[in-house]
């Protein structure tokens, strides 16, 4: 099956936390992710999920977020074309903040996006 359509959900449908039954994967580029991030989330930069993509987990319920939506959507509809069920962030990280959820820097203070 080559369907590369992807669902796509809004902030407010997304879990605020993550474990391993649902991840939120951020696609952001390492100087993004530094600056700020969702608590939990796996962090593959777009270019290396090919590379990396066996450390997604393939039964986790899956939502794929960049900074404003262009680029996790590219990755979901590649992740969709090798057997993947993601759903993309409607508004990426951008929606993430302007709900008002907590954005963490790896030491776990404030965040920016």
């Amino acid at each position: 099956m080559t369907d590369d359509t992807v669902g796509e959900v809004q902030i407010a449908d997304v879990p605020e936390t993550f474990d391993e039954s649902v991840v939120l994967l951020d696609v952001r580029e390492d100087d993004e992710w530094q600056r700020g991030h969702a608590a939990g989330a796996q962090h593959i930069p777009m270019g290396d999920v090919p590379a990396r993509v066996d450390e997604i987990d393939p039964d986790a319920t899956l939502y794929v977020v960049c900074h404003a939506g262009g680029r996790s959507m590219r990755v979901a509809q590649w992740l969709a074309r090798n057997g993947y069920e993601p759903q993309n962030v409607t508004g990426g990280m951008l929606a993430w903040a302007g709900a008002g959820r907590a954005v963490v820097t790896d030491d776990g203070s404030a965040g920016s996006v």
